[in-house]
């Protein structure tokens, strides 16, 4: 069976002890697992002492997970068996070190996948490793604030009415893509300021093409318009988006959580929960102004394309 290897590592402003108290009790797991998040009415039940728990979901799968052994304020070491959908076994670790600026957490897995899953070894490692990134990241959060400014709503089916738009397309590493949008939008931002009268709604970005293995995405930054401009900057780009029948799934939160929103659609749709709408990129909506709004309270709803 292929080996699959993954690490990951993020520093905590913290003590190692307070680290510790949150990685060693499966109580507090639930608030900041990445795949636990995706489906909050899957059952979960943890063990009375909290060092083993085991789940049962329909996008989430089936299967448990037990703290072998550890070393107060210096590792765990866990088993987790994967029962659904198809039966699969590994070894994970948290490690635990001082750090210059607080604690460092260094999170792994030793697995392998099912013989006929080889030629997905690749990319299961880099969709594993974008799900620790996102579970430290919370990890860091909860521990730092004491709480996570990512919340899903699951709106459902509706329609979208479709809209004329500009915007800027851009290919971006995913390490620069937050830092990158920002620029975009800024210079959206500007070209609004000067024809407010063509504003037609609140901003979007379309994503046209995510590449998790090589780190990068293709996307455009755009606002809705009521009418196409027949000169734009020439950075710009335009076109419509036609009416839809989409999937709507809400955020509330940070935009550095969405990736918690991205995931729990893609795990929905390989879950077959809706019939994605090929030949028409997914998109997101902001809809309220970052510079005015706290971030526990910026919502952004993904839309996805069905049939």
């Amino acid at each position: 069976m292929p080996k699959m290897t993954i690490s990951r590592s993020i520093t905590i402003d913290a003590s190692k002890e307070k680290v510790f108290s949150f990685i060693n009790d499966f109580n507090q797991w639930v608030q900041w697992s990445p795949w636990l998040l995706m489906e909050p009415e899957a059952n979960v039940i943890v063990a009375d002492d909290a060092k083993s728990y085991e789940w049962k979901g329909n996008r989430v799968g089936e299967g448990n997970m037990k703290i072998l052994e550890e070393k107060e304020n210096e590792f765990i070491r866990c088993e987790l068996n994967f029962l659904k959908p198809w039966k699969s076994f590994a070894k994970t670790a948290f490690n635990i070190e001082e750090a210059k600026d607080g604690t460092e957490v260094t999170w792994t897995m030793d697995s392998s996948l099912p013989f006929f899953m080889f030629w997905m070894k690749k990319s299961m490692q880099a969709y594993v490793g974008a799900d620790y990134e996102r579970g430290l990241d919370m990890l860091k959060v909860l521990i730092e604030k004491g709480s996570i400014p990512s919340k899903l709503s699951f709106d459902g089916i509706s329609s979208f009415e479709g809209c004329k738009w500009v915007g800027i397309r851009t290919k971006s590493s995913l390490d620069i893509v937050a830092t990158q949008m920002q620029a975009d939008f800024a210079m959206l931002g500007a070209f609004t300021e000067e024809n407010k009268d063509l504003v037609a709604g609140s901003p979007f970005t379309t994503y046209h093409k995510w590449d998790i293995l090589k780190g990068n995405v293709d996307y455009t930054a755009s606002i809705p318009v009521k009418e196409i401009p027949d000169s734009l900057p020439d950075q710009f780009v335009s076109g419509i988006i036609p009416s839809l029948i989409a999937y709507k799934l809400k955020h509330t939160g940070s935009y550095s959580h969405l990736g918690n929103a991205w995931s729990t659609g893609y795990a929905m749709m390989r879950n077959k929960e809706f019939k994605y709408k090929k030949g028409i990129d997914t998109f997101e909506i902001y809809l309220n102004n970052p510079q005015e709004t706290n971030e526990k309270n910026l919502e952004t709803v993904l839309h996805f394309p069905v049939r």
